[in-house]
């Protein structure tokens, strides 16, 4: 796999570079701060899409919960868009004021306008958001320590898994005229999480032909750290995780997948220079004084905060950035209703990953979309981010902790999968 990306002016080789020597150690390092750790998600959700063929019972799907007591105080403490201590106490005092307001103006209102109110509110809230957001306030949302839930391969696989990738390309994702799909999940010789997409590339414009390869980019990732983190053996209730080669040779070889393989691959290479300019768009939102990583522990959040900024330094660095102004420019009124037809397809896509049977399998489809719809938030709001005030949180661009968590630990998963494609790289060439 080498040369220059599709509708990019990047090559693989100085992803590759930029992505070993400079970022993979950082975000690691960063994905272990407390403020990224411990992820709140909503794991009970009910599939809108389909009747529920229910959960995964391998013991592998299952998710742990983090105790109340483990949870920094101030995330614990915090509402969605707490992210410094100031916002913090002032946001109290909002909620303070808003439920004395509603109280004494609404006391005539029966309990069902009052319930319409808050609805239009939180409407009005999530008209910016590509991802339908959990519900934080309900008693079915839990913390999750993501380093003790790591994503690997489970076991989840067949018709249950196909229906959800099959629901997102078909359903879900612009994609071109014809579309050949040879996985039928019944099929005794075969069954998994893959989906095989070998298409006619002809008929959809720039960006349609982005959004495609986003979802095949995650769709591959996700497949790598499957294979990275494979269940090998389980001797003694002892499990060896690692990598499988044979099992990237089945999703990725090019004889094996009819040359779509190596083309999924680039699709995360395309997938990682979105979210990494997504990264460097947004570094003034976090540059400001007023934004904290706030958990209560002032020198925990002062080393996250300098790590994060230094991150930032280096997505500014790369030389060789996608241009998101070929496709998120243009007349505003072809931006606003692109914008729109993303942020409504991507909205959709979400939704399906309450339909994935494993717990492990949905958090971490989760949260790897959240962060990709938070990277297309960003792109779509680069003039918003440039007015924010230095000050004070903005009313015209804001990020929920979820999101920022979100955002930094899907670019994270990114950055390990192009480091693992290296490891089996070598892997390969020593079973040759």
């Amino acid at each position: 796999l080498t040369g220059v990306l599709d509708d990019c002016l990047c090559d693989i080789e100085s992803i590759d570079d930029f992505n070993t020597f400079k970022i993979f150690p950082k975000i690691q390092k960063l994905q272990e701060r407390d403020y990224f750790r411990y992820y709140k998600v909503n794991l009970k959700r009910p599939c809108p899409f389909w009747a529920d063929d229910g959960h995964c019972s391998i013991k592998d799907c299952h998710v742990e919960p983090c105790p109340e007591s483990k949870i920094p105080v101030g995330i614990k403490a915090g509402s969605s868009n707490k992210y410094s201590k100031a916002a913090n106490n002032s946001k109290e005092l909002e909620d303070c004021e808003q439920a004395n307001k509603l109280g004494a103006v609404n006391s005539t209102l029966s309990n069902q306008s009052k319930e319409a109110f808050i609805d239009w509110a939180r409407y009005d809230d999530s008209q910016d958001h590509f991802c339908e957001l959990d519900d934080e306030r309900s008693p079915d949302a839990q913390y999750v320590d993501l380093l003790l839930n790591p994503e690997r391969y489970t076991g989840y696989k067949g018709p249950s898994a196909w229906r959800v990738w099959n629901s997102i390309y078909e359903e879900n994702c612009f994609k071109p005229r014809s579309v050949y799909r040879p996985l039928n999940p019944l099929a005794p010789s075969r069954g998994g999480l893959e989906f095989d997409g070998l298409f006619s590339r002809t008929g959809l414009c720039l960006e349609k032909r982005v959004f495609y390869k986003l979802i095949s980019g995650l769709h591959a990732s996700i497949n790598l750290h499957l294979c990275a983190n494979y269940l090998l053996e389980e001797t003694w209730g002892k499990p060896r995780w690692g990598p499988n080669v044979k099992e990237f040779t089945r999703r990725f070889d090019p004889i094996e997948t009819k040359g779509e393989g190596p083309r999924r691959l680039k699709n995360l290479y395309f997938l990682y220079l979105i979210e990494l300019r997504a990264l460097s768009k947004v570094a003034p939102y976090f540059e400001r004084s007023v934004v904290d990583l706030y958990t209560g522990n002032g020198h925990e959040d002062a080393e996250s905060k300098a790590l994060l900024l230094d991150i930032f330094k280096d997505t500014k660095s790369f030389h060789m950035h996608f241009d998101e102004k070929s496709m998120f420019a243009g007349d505003k009124k072809g931006a606003k209703s692109l914008k729109e037809e993303f942020r409504l397809h991507f909205k959709n896509i979400s939704r399906i990953m309450d339909c994935v049977g494993c717990d492990k399998c949905r958090l971490w489809g989760k949260l790897q979309t959240q962060g990709l719809g938070t990277a297309l938030k960003i792109l779509f709001s680069e003039k918003e981010i440039q007015s924010l005030p230095e000050n004070s949180p903005s009313k015209g661009f804001q990020l929920t902790r979820q999101e920022i968590v979100a955002l930094v630990n899907a670019f994270g998963r990114l950055s390990t999968s192009i480091r693992e494609l290296q490891n089996f790289k070598v892997l390969l060439q020593q079973t040759r």
